[in-house]
């Protein structure tokens, strides 16, 4: 992402001890980058975690489609599962774990639907038949059969065989914008090094504090 919300990495974070860092989302940035080097597949895999309207805490792995310092973003349905609660708690956890860095950041914060143009602007870059699965799929409704889903995709590609697949209405994204990050990096003998950011607000100065393992 570019604009008023760019994320500007101070050039020592990229060699130097992480625990100097003095804000979150440089630091995030740059181990970001170095697990796309790093990481064999899905760099951008996170764990998304909701409650639905029992206060029961609901996981799963999604994609991170982009990061500012606005907040981190996702695209999904909104009538699936994740969308139902996120729209009744407006509030989500982030867990990225790179194994081959042995590094894992927690997030947590506010969530926010993307604007229609965001939407839109994304939903145009997924390949052509990402696009006809997501018309042809009622995100976590019950199934018959696999049969009746691909019978599905068959229509909506023969439906959109020629020109543009607009983005279906029940599709978007959402934006978690942070209140608290944890960075945790792998050391011998589990003396592991914590560090956590905290602000209580948006515009808010952060707050960093050294945990113990």
């Amino acid at each position: 992402m570019t604009g008023p919300n760019t994320i500007k990495t101070p050039a020592e974070l990229i060699s130097g001890d992480f625990t100097a860092a003095d804000e979150p989302f440089g630091l995030f940035a740059v181990w970001f980058a170095e697990a796309v080097k790093s990481e064999p597949n899905d760099p951008n895999a996170m764990a998304l975690a909701t409650v639905d309207p029992d206060g029961l805490p609901d996981v799963r792995m999604v994609l991170l489609k982009g990061f500012d310092t606005a907040g981190f973003v996702f695209y999904s349905h909104i009538d699936s599962a994740k969308g139902r609660e996120l729209a009744a708690t407006p509030k989500a956890g982030l867990l990225f774990h790179w194994k081959s860095l042995r590094r894992q950041v927690r997030i947590r914060g506010t969530v926010t639907r993307v604007t229609d143009a965001e939407a839109d602007a994304y939903f145009a870059t997924r390949p052509k038949q990402a696009q006809i699965g997501a018309w042809a799929s009622k995100q976590s409704q019950p199934l018959e059969s696999r049969m009746a889903f691909e019978k599905a995709i068959a229509l909506n590609a023969a439906k959109y065989a020629l020109g543009e697949v607009p983005r279906p209405p029940g599709w978007s994204g959402w934006r978690i914008a942070p209140q608290a990050f944890e960075f945790w990096h792998d050391r011998p003998f589990r003396l592991h090094d914590r560090i956590t950011f905290t602000r209580a607000a948006p515009d808010a100065e952060w707050s960093k504090t050294r945990l113990y393992p």
